[in-house]
Parts: structure tokens; C-alpha cells; sequence
């Protein structure tokens, strides 16, 4: 028995067997190499039981005569994936199902093993025949001829099913079809996975290339062209899932993310031409079942994940809409065409964006910078009365729009353009404000010190931009970040251009830290200029003046003795001022710090000062000093800067301590008690203190007080005044930022502000259509 009944027997007993295999044609479980020689035999053995004869090439043999089943199954790893395709072609004498080697991929899109053309036949070199066969027929089993017959009745049945599936198969009474058609039309029933997500191929670019299906095999999928990357320096090519051959795919085209929960993410490559539902992508998005991609000119895809059993959208995003849901009139002739949406829908859509208070902010690249330009413009006027971190907040609505919608080196340029406009407005701010407050007076005008009101209301301008250019930079670390780690995700960290927008970005948040830098010092400086002149009234004025009480901790500055309120007014004109403009707690903590620190060392210096030449240092001057000192702190404690205060004016607390000891028990202590129970003073300036201590006329100082000759030379060689050098660096906050730009927009300053702003974009897109063409705004219809 041979020809096509061979091949027709041949099937019914294969398929009768039952022999078990995958979706992408793979054998399940154990060796496939193992498997596929068992398989070979067992058919081999139940062929030669049914007395077919399959010793010579025919319909049942490959065209170089070697048996189909070598043919089909010693193909190698490559062939996994014939399985899955929408069309075949035969080999000469070879039947149309059998896989080609020049058409064969893993069927989630691997490369193409290297392999001879089609007709040249996959089986195993001359010679290997006799022997297979030798060993074939030593493991034969009988099959029963009753359990053959049912298996030919349901082999029968299923061809009938597919030839009902062809063209006029209902109309058309022809003779008995060629078998080969049947096996074709049987190929063609594929069953989808059920367990991996995959995509449709809905337009390739060569049919005799392309695959039906690709099934994503890893949580990460890639496709794109291969070959070598267009880095420099001879980097290896780009792991890639899914070969495309098409001109217009990039090595590494485009990235899905697929995880065990949806949504899965489509990111597209720098460059790469791809489209979501029939609209170009150019950042990151979500992928749901049944939505399209596109990918270059010719590719087009659907995906489909059937882990999620169905949960996907009720109606795909890109059918036209049902007759009826559009309302009928002027605006359907004018509707889009893909998604079904008439003129007026989209009206109200547009409407509903201007006016909403979703903190969303659309532009095009090309009026990025009047938008840009009108954000700080505002900011720096003070104009309205946006919230303290408005600007921030509508800066970052920017940068986030750049980095979700916008192509990939587009932040980058953005980020260094926003930094040059916030550089220049805060310079701008700086000179007018020093030209208010000359550094060099004319000769003979008297300089006229600032109040703390007066200094409060020239440093809200400087205050406010440090406050919005701290939370920006921590917003745009965050992006630059997330940038990285994508990067590295989709092994990209070492690609030129992606280097190049880093340095781009590290240079924009230089920028920012620049600006930062300079706000903090040109704050403390107007700050303690004030305090310069308020702090000696600490160390001379008396609290313990006729018929006054000594107020208690938390007491109000009104409450204070008049000597200390000057002193106190700037403290607490700067704590509202921090509060105001909302300033970050680790700049606020280190605004007082610095005026802590430019506080003591300005004191101590002055005590060291004062000593000299005339008799200064004695008990009852010390303890005005110590109860003055006291006072400021309790009232700095209550303000919720007590430790700070604490921490730095500490060297003037024990110096003060040392000249309130009582006289009679500082005569008997010792230069060694002394230095160890008064340890941040250096031995210069506790020698200076104790040489000009006050014992009484005609006293001098005692022996014991005298340096040992170890510490001889740092005393007459230290300095005994601070230096205001030793300031602590400043030193940006860490962590995330305070925006949130998630939710609805509360603040009515700012939702106003968001509006005005939209506005002006629809504004300028108007300005470049003909005039016949624009038209204002839309207005939501009432609900």
C-alpha cells in the first residue's frame, strides 16, 4: 500500500495514537529527542503492523526519501514554532504541511536557525537510514484493527469538519478532495495558548516569513530587527524575543512587560516607530487584551492574555462606535473615523479638560517654551494668589507630561530649559534686591539697620523659589531615576544616547542645586545682617530691671524683656517666613542652624573683646549674660527650635558658665578641673577668660591657673575669637518629593491658575490655523 492512502493510514494511526504535543508543536514533558525517536518507532512499527509499505519516497516521505517523521521531528530546536503558521509550503514531494527550513522560529519569535533552503529535506544524512529502520523493527508492537478502525472514524470525522470550513464547502459536491488539502486545512486549526499571554499577527510583512502567533515566553518581551547595535566600540546585539525583518524595525524596537497581575506596559525604543490602537506612542503605556500594535510601517499585532479570563474591556478601544451613540447632526459627518467620536463629543471631552481639576497639563513640544516661560514669568511677579509650592506644582505637571507623553529626549531638553529660566528670574530677584540694600554706603549717610519686617518682605521672593526649586529637583531626581532604572531593566544603561540625556539631566539639576545654593545664602546673609545689630543688646542690657517678672518658657515675644525682643523678632520673622512660603524641615532646621551658629560665634567673639582693657568679666555681668542667654533659649524652645538652639550656642553657654562660678570657688579650682569641666573652649580662650576674670583690686591670678608648659604654646599662638568660616555645609534634603499630583487639584488659586494656563495653549494652537479655522474654546454643555 503507498501514495496518498499510505499517507491517509499513516495519519489515521498517528493521530489515533494520541501522540501528545504542545501548541508551538513541542513534545510535553521528559527529552524531546528521546521522545521524538519513541515516536518515531512506535509509528513506524504500527505502520509495518497495518502492512503499509513506506520503504521508498512518495507522499508519505521526504523528498530526499528519508520518512516524514525524521523529516518533521529531527528538524531541531527550530522547529518548535512551524506549528504556529498561517501558511505552508512543501518541499519537492513533500506534503504542504511539512516544515521549511528557511521559515522556521521558536514560536514566540526566536531567530531562524541557519539551515538549507526549502526542498532540500531535514532528515538525517545518507546512510542513517538503513540503520534507523534496523533498529525500528526491532521494537515492534502490534496495534488492534478494531481500535484502528474507530480511530479512522474520528480521523473522518474531523477532516469532514474542516472541509466544512472552506469556501463553498456547503454548495459544493465534488469527488473525494486530495488528502494533502485536508491535512493543510487541519494545520490551519490552531489552538491559541491558555497560559502565556501572545500576539496576533494581523499584518506582516512577508507571508512567508511571518508567524500567526507570538507567544511571550518571558515576562519581558522584545522584538525588534537584531543584528549589530548601533552602540560604538563593537557591543554585542540586543537580546531580542521577536525577530521582525521589516526595513523600517529598529534592533530593538519595542519592549512589553507582561507580570502575573495586569495591566501589562508597551514601551516603545528611542526612535522606534510604534502605535497603540491606532495612535503613535512615544512613551510608556498600558496594554489590555484585545488593544493593537503597531510597529513600523507593516506590522501589526493584537494582543491577547487569556490569564485574565476574560476581564478585559467589553468593547476594544479602536471599533467605531455603535450606530446610535453618537447624537445625529453635523458633527458625525465630521467624526473620527477610528474611534467613532463626533465633533461634538469631543467638544465636550476638550471642554472638560480646560475646565477640570485634573492635575493634568497637555502641550507639544513646540510651545514648551511659552508655557514654560509664562509659569515662572507669573511666579516671579507674584501674580495671583497661587499656594506656596504652585509654581513647583505646575512645573512638574510639565515634566511629567514629558516623560509620560512626549518622545524620549524630550525631558532632558525640557529639564535644562526650565533650569535656565528659574537661574535667571532668581538672579534678577537677587540684584534688585541688592540694589535696595547697597553693601557700601555713601560717605556720611548713615547705614539704616533692617527691621525684621522689612527683611521679611524683601526675602519672600528669594524664600518662596527656594522652597518650589527644592521640591522640583526632588521631583526630577525621581523621574532621572526612574529613567535609570528602565534603562537598566531593558539593558540599556550602556546606550550612547541614553548617557548623553543623563549628562543632560545632570546638568539641568546642577542648575536646580545651584539655585538652591544661592537662595540659602543670600537668606541667612539679609538675616544676619539684621541679627548683627540686635545681638549685642544680649550681653548688655539688664533683665532684672525695677517692677518686671521674668516671663516663663512659651511666653510671647510682647512678653519678653525689651532688650531681647529685637533679637527674638528676627528669629521669629523668620520662622513664619519659613512657614509661609512652606519651606522643606531639613532647610528650616538648617536656616536656624546657621543663625544659631552666626549668633554664638558673633557673641563669644564680643565677649573676648569686651574683656580686654577694661574690667568686664565679673559675677554679676555674667549672670545678666547667663539669665539673658536662658531666656532667648526657652523662648526658642517653645518655638520648636529648642535642640538646635541648644546644640550651637553651647560655646557660649560654658563660657558664660565659667564667669558666673562664684569667686571663691573659681579660686580654688585648677587649669586641669577647669579645661575638663569646660572642654569647647580652647586653652587660649579659657586663659583669656581667667587673665582678665575680675578677683578685686589689687588681686592677680592665682598659680594654679597658669597653662602647664605642654599647652604654653597654644596659648600664645590660638586665636581666642570664631571664625565664621567654620559654618556647617548646606546639604539638599533626601527623599521624596512633597508634590502630589495625583487626585483632583483642590486649591482654587491653583485650579484657576491650571485653567489660565490651558487656555493659553489652546490659545496658541489656535494662532497657527487660518483664520477662517479658529474658534474659541469649547464649553462643557450643562449635565
Amino acid at each position: 500500500m503507498g501514495g496518498a492512502s499510505g499517507e491517509l493510514a499513516l495519519e489515521q494511526v498517528a493521530l489515533g495514537l494520541g501522540w501528545p504535543q504542545s501548541v508551538n508543536g513541542r513534545l510535553e514533558g521528559g527529552s524531546r529527542e528521546m521522545k521524538r525517536k519513541s515516536i518515531c518507532r512506535g509509528r513506524r512499527r504500527s505502520c509495518l503492523h497495518a502492512g503499509l509499505v513506506l520503504e521508498t519516497a512518495g507522499p508519505g516521505t521526504g523528498g530526499d526519501g528519508i520518512p516524514w517523521w525524521n523529516s518533521a521531528y529531527g528538524a531541531g530546536p527550530g522547529r518548535d514554532g512551524a506549528w504556529l503558521r498561517a501558511t505552508g509550503r512543501s518541499g519537492t514531494g513533500a506534503p504542504s504541511w511539512r516544515p521549511q527550513k528557511n521559515r522556521t522560529r521558536a514560536a514566540s519569535g526566536g531567530a531562524a536557525l541557519a539551515s538549507p533552503g526549502p526542498g532540500s529535506g531535514s532528515g538525517p544524512p545518507a546512510g542513517s537510514g538503513g540503520k534507523e529502520r534496523s533498529e525500528n523493527l526491532s521494537l515492534r508492537r502490534s496495534v488492534s484493527e478494531l481500535s484502528l478502525q474507530g480511530r479512522r472514524r474520528r480521523q473522518q470525522e474531523r477532516r469532514q469538519q474542516a472541509l466544512s470550513m472552506a469556501p463553498g464547502a456547503a454548495d459544493a459536491q465534488i469527488g473525494p478532495a486530495d488528502p494533502g488539502d485536508f491535512d493543510q486545512l487541519t494545520q490551519c486549526l490552531i489552538q491559541a495558548p491558555s497560559n502565556r499571554p501572545y500576539f496576533l499577527l494581523l499584518q506582516g510583512y512577508q507571508d512567508a516569513q511571518d508567524f500567526v502567533v507570538y507567544v511571550m515566553t518571558r515576562e519581558q518581551h522584545v522584538f525588534g530587527r537584531g543584528g549589530n547595535s548601533s552602540a560604538r566600540g563593537g557591543s554585542p546585539a540586543p537580546y531580542v524575543d521577536t525577530f521582525l525583518n521589516a526595513p523600517d524595525i529598529l534592533p530593538r524596537h519595542c519592549t512589553v512587560r507582561a507580570g502575573p497581575e495586569p495591566p501589562a506596559m508597551v514601551r516603545p525604543s528611542r526612535g522606534a516607530p510604534v502605535t497603540h490602537n491606532g495612535c503613535l506612542l512615544l512613551r510608556e503605556a498600558e496594554l489590555h487584551p484585545g488593544d493593537l500594535l503597531g510597529l513600523g510601517e507593516h506590522f501589526l499585532f493584537m494582543y491577547k492574555d487569556p490569564r485574565t479570563g476574560g476581564s478585559g474591556p467589553a468593547r476594544p478601544p479602536w471599533l467605531p462606535a455603535r450606530p446610535g451613540a453618537t447624537p445625529p447632526g453635523p458633527g458625525w459627518a465630521f467624526s473620527c473615523r477610528l474611534c467613532g467620536r463626533g465633533l461634538q463629543e469631543r467638544g465636550e471631552a476638550l471642554a472638560a479638560y480646560l475646565d477640570g481639576r485634573e492635575p493634568v497639563l497637555r502641550f507639544r513640544p513646540r510651545e514648551e517654551e511659552a508655557l514654560l516661560g509664562e509659569i515662572v514669568r507669573a511666579a516671579a511677579a507674584g501674580a495671583g494668589d497661587l499656594p506656596p509650592l504652585g509654581p513647583a506644582t505646575l512645573l512638574a505637571l510639565c515634566v511629567q507630561h514629558s516623560a509620560r507623553e512626549l518622545e524620549l529626549g524630550h525631558l532632558p531638553r525640557l529639564l535644562g530649559r526650565l533650569a535656565r529660566l528659574i537661574k535667571e528670574a532668581v538672579w534678577e530677584k537677587i540684584k534688585e534686591i541688592g540694589d535696595r540694600q547697597p553693601e557700601n554706603h555713601p560717605e556720611g549717610v548713615p547705614e539704616v539697620p533692617l527691621t525684621p519686617e522689612a527683611v521679611s518682605v524683601e526675602l519672600r521672593p528669594l524664600m518662596l523659589w527656594m522652597a518650589n526649586t527644592t521640591e522640583l529637583l526632588s521631583f526630577v531626581q525621581e523621574k532621572v531615576l526612574e529613567m535609570e532604572k528602565e534603562a537598566d531593566q531593558e539593558g540599556l544603561s550602556s546606550d550612547p544616547q541614553l548617557c548623553n540625556d543623563l549628562e543632560l539631566c545632570d546638568e539641568a539639576m546642577a542648575l536646580l542645586d545651584e539655585v538652591i545654593m544661592c537662595t540659602f545664602q543670600q537668606s541667612v546673609y539679609y538675616l544676619t545682617k539684621t541679627l548683627y545689630s540686635t545681638l549685642p543688646a544680649l550681653l548688655d542690657s539688664n533683665p532684672f530691671t525695677a517692677g518686671a517678672e521674668l516671663p516663663g518658657p512659651g511666653a510671647e515675644l510682647g512678653a519678653m524683656p525689651p532688650g531681647l525682643r529685637p533679637t527674638l523678632g528676627v528669629f521669629q520673622a523668620a520662622l513664619e517666613l519659613t512657614s509661609q512660603c512652606e519651606l522643606h524641615p531639613d532647610l528650616v532646621s538648617q536656616t536656624f542652624g546657621y543663625l544659631f551658629f552666626f549668633s554664638n560665634a558673633s557673641l563669644l567673639n564680643s565677649l573676648m573683646e569686651r574683656g580686654q582693657g577694661r574690667p568686664f568679666y565679673q559675677w554679676s555681668r555674667a549672670v545678666q549674660i547667663r539669665t539673658n542667654l536662658d531666656l532667648v533659649l526657652d523662648w526658642l524652645q517653645g518655638a520648636g527650635l529648642g535642640d538646635i538652639a541648644t546644640e550651637f550656642f553651647r560655646k557660649l553657654s560654658i563660657a558664660v558658665n565659667l564667669l558666673c562660678v562664684p569667686r571663691t570657688s573659681l579660686l580654688k579650682a585648677s587649669w586641669s578641673s577647669l579645661r575638663t569641666d569646660h572642654p569647647t573652649l580652647t586653652p587660649a580662650q579659657l586663659h583669656h577668660l581667667l587673665s582678665h576674670y575680675q578677683l578685686g583690686p589689687g588681686r592677680g591670678t592665682p598659680p594654679a591657673w597658669d597653662p602647664p608648659p605642654a599647652e604654653r604654646d597654644a596659648v600664645d599662638t590660638g586665636d581666642i575669637f570664631e571664625s565664621f568660616s567654620s559654618h556647617p555645609p548646606l546639604i539638599l534634603p533626601l527623599g521624596s518629593s512633597r508634590l502630589r499630583l495625583t487626585g483632583p487639584v483642590t486649591d482654587d488659586a491653583l485650579h484657576r491658575e491650571l485653567r489660565r494656563l490651558r487656555r493659553l495653549l489652546w490659545d496658541l494652537e489656535q494662532q497657527e490655523l487660518p483664520a477662517n479655522h479658529r474658534h474659541g474654546p469649547p464649553v462643557a454643555s450643562p449635565p
